[in-house]
């Protein structure tokens, strides 16, 4: 099993104004670089980009519940007879 561990890079500090304007270059460096980005806003920080952890970037979220779901009938169907549905009953 091997483990990676990142050393911490201390964050690099940016003004909203200019990481408004640069979003998109500021995201790519942070992806590149492991840098985080503190975003500022008169001087007071407000946000902090980080790249993306290991273990999250590692899961492949959008396939993770391929395969759970069993299906028991035909969806498109209408109902057998109309004690099936509350609504037919009336």
């Amino acid at each position: 099993m091997v483990i990676l561990l990142m050393a911490k890079k201390p964050p690099k500090s940016m003004a909203i104004s200019e990481f408004k304007a640069t979003c998109l270059s500021v995201l790519e460096q942070v992806r590149r670089t492991g840098t985080p980005v503190v975003v500022t806003k008169r001087g007071i920080p407000i946000a902090e980009v980080v790249p993306l952890s290991l273990a999250t970037a590692g899961s492949d979220w959008i396939d993770s519940m391929r395969g759970t779901a069993t299906l028991n009938d035909d969806l498109i169907a209408p109902a057998s007879s109309p004690g099936d549905w509350e609504v037919l009953g009336t």
